[in-house]
């Protein structure tokens, strides 16, 4: 007996269909009917079934006519051919566009059953590889990268052309913290690789005598401990792509080995003497200043030219400061899902905070700090109270360049003032009319409107987007 599972049935011959249905629910199935093709593309708009059992000839276009049109809507639903009119011409098109099976009428209903029970199998099965690459492309997709910036926006634009080309050798570079794993990921799950494996390794993690043998492979008897074959990281990634993090440190010996792989797609197991031959794109990683170690000797530089044949360069926090707010906003979207909580917000006070520190660990630092304040706090709202001391007291000190007021100096000659009223005001209405009065005084120059209220531009920029000026 089936689990439930919903069948579409496109027949036309109404004694027929009808037989078909009764017997179907017998079977424990849900069944859904259409006359025509046109009846049948309706039901699909609305409801994606398990199965169809669709007929060749329908009175107003062909099963093969419809089945294009099913692809284009659900491309993983499972599809039954029953025909009187069997041709071997229909049946190669039909498989061709991802028939499961062909069956001839009149239909022996037993055969069907099975027909139907194997189809389901496979229909669960390719639900189950698309559930797992749609999570895996939630969790590590293009999506995950953030921020508005001119330089991240080109990125993106980079990497999904990356994505969809040949290319077998990318160098991503940047600093320590800057999301290069994030990156190399979003390559792979963006590509058509994205069902093959992602598999990566930090080249500094594991000594140079076993790295070889974790890239590569290993025959029996290549050395002491190589009690069995051993597959490496390049054979198993077949068809996918392996991400070499830190790969500037990389020992030069491994460094020829893996240049060979690179230019002639294929390699040797430890202790072997066959060579395999692998589809993999390669992604390697390196915080190192790369033209320094190859003048250095540290780096063979014809490694260097073929890693950079496509090479991506991801900047720092301070770069790319006017991301902060959405990095933050995400982080905390994510944060609520993980810890189950409802922050919604920092405050601008604390975002000022937040915008004007340095960040030298980058967004893997900005991350961190949103991570442990959400596990400490649980409110909606979160202040300058709530972040690190370290974080607070690093952003008082003035971006390098700013001018630092004279601390002895008649406040009123270095900024706008505002009148407080007998019946108070909020401090929020008090920094929406500063910020106002700022950019009045300066013409809407940001630079200076800045200085004048002795903050970062950054954050005057989040203030005017906050207070909707």
């Amino acid at each position: 007996m089936s689990g439930g599972e919903t069948i579409l049935i496109v027949e036309d011959e109404r004694l027929l269909r009808l037989n078909l249905r009764d017997r179907l629910r017998r079977e424990g199935y849900t069944v859904r009917e259409a006359e025509t093709g046109a009846m049948a593309l309706d039901a699909l708009r609305d409801e994606e079934p398990d199965l169809i059992l669709l007929d060749y000839r329908l009175p107003d276009m062909t099963g093969i006519d419809v089945l294009r049109q099913i692809r284009e809507l659900h491309r993983d639903t499972t599809v039954i051919f029953v025909t009187a009119y069997s041709s071997i011409g229909g049946a190669v098109e039909a498989m061709k566009l991802g028939a499961h099976d062909y069956l001839n009428k009149p239909v022996d209903h037993d055969e069907l059953i099975s027909t139907i029970a194997k189809a389901l199998e496979t229909t669960r099965l390719r639900r189950e590889v698309r559930r797992h690459r749609d999570e895996q492309e939630r969790l590590y997709g293009i999506t995950n990268i953030v921020g508005s910036s001119r330089t991240i926006q080109e990125l993106l634009v980079l990497i999904r052309k990356i994505a969809e080309s040949a290319a077998s050798t990318v160098l991503i570079r940047g600093e320590s913290g800057t999301g290069k794993d994030l990156v190399a990921k979003a390559i792979h799950y963006t590509s058509e690789r994205a069902e093959k494996p992602f598999l990566n390794i930090t080249c500094t993690a594991i000594p140079e005598t076993l790295l070889e043998s974790e890239l590569f492979g290993h025959e029996r008897g290549a050395f002491t401990d190589a009690k069995q074959t051993k597959k490496g990281l390049l054979e198993s990634a077949n068809g996918g792509t392996v991400f070499l993090d830190e790969i500037g440190d990389m020992g030069l010996a491994l460094q020829s080995k893996l240049l060979r792989f690179l230019e002639e797609k294929t390699f040797r197991r430890v202790g072997g003497n066959q060579d395999i031959r692998v589809d993999v794109r390669v992604i390697g990683a390196t915080n190192r200043d790369l033209e320094k170690a190859v003048r250095e000797g540290q780096f063979r530089e014809d490694l260097y030219y073929r890693l950079k044949v496509i090479p991506i360069y991801l900047p720092s926090m301070k770069e790319r400061s006017e991301d902060i707010p959405e990095l933050v906003d995400h982080f905390l979207d994510q944060f609520n899902r993980e810890f189950k909580k409802n922050t919604k917000r920092v405050t601008p006070e604390a975002m000022e905070s937040l915008m004007r520190y340095r960040w030298p660990g980058n967004v893997r630092e900005l991350r961190n700090v949103i991570e442990r304040v959400m596990i400490l706090e649980n409110r909606e709202e979160l202040d300058v109270a709530d972040l690190p001391k370290e974080i607070v007291q690093a952003s008082e000190f003035y971006d390098e360049g700013e001018d630092v007021p004279d601390p002895g100096a008649d406040p009123a000659s270095t900024g706008p003032m505002v009148e407080l009223p007998e019946g108070g005001v909020s401090l929020r209405e008090v920094q929406r009319d500063l910020v106002r009065q700022a950019l009045e005084r300066t013409g809407g120059n940001q630079t200076r409107a800045a200085r004048l209220l002795r903050i970062s531009r950054d954050a005057l920029r989040y203030k005017m987007k906050s207070f909707g000026l």
